[in-house]
């Protein structure tokens, strides 16, 4: 299945009042559908923030790297799916969708193999409707802009 590299990406706020910028991913009901991705798993990164609730420079360009080597992971082992990126007020993180935990396990460790260890948590729920990448879609969607 060729899965989308269409993201929105939409500043929403959090519930202290900073700037929350969410990126989603568009495209995703065939997969959504598909009934083959039922778990659920964020992947947390707290970092300290500056004023504005983001990183510094330093730890935002770990973070795209961190982020460039999830998705070229997921790319390769469609085992699980990144539907999600949330920044902001001193956290990032990162939802995806997986078949299986064991398996996600092993992608996560592979994509960040060549990285610094990281300050990063990791939360598994069992959705198999979405529940959460529907939500963020409801309050969140951008349309594509038409050319």
């Amino acid at each position: 299945m060729k899965l989308s590299e269409n993201y929105w990406t939409y500043p929403a706020e959090t519930e202290s009042g900073k700037t929350l910028i969410v990126t989603g991913r568009d495209d995703m009901d065939a997969v959504r559908e598909s009934g083959k991705y039922p778990y659920r798993l964020t992947v947390s990164w707290d970092y300290t923030p500056l004023p504005d609730g983001f990183p510094d420079a330093e730890t935002a360009a770990l973070m795209e790297q961190a982020d460039e080597a999830l998705k070229a992971e997921t790319r390769k082992d469609q085992a699980a799916v990144l539907t999600g990126v949330y920044t902001g007020d001193g956290r990032r993180d990162w939802v995806f969708y997986t078949r299986s935990l064991h398996i996600f396990r092993n992608i996560l460790n592979r994509a960040l193999a060549d990285l610094p260890v990281l300050p990063l948590s990791i939360d598994a729920a069992e959705d198999p409707d979405w529940e959460e990448y529907l939500d963020m879609r409801a309050n969140t969607y951008v349309p594509p802009q038409e050319d």
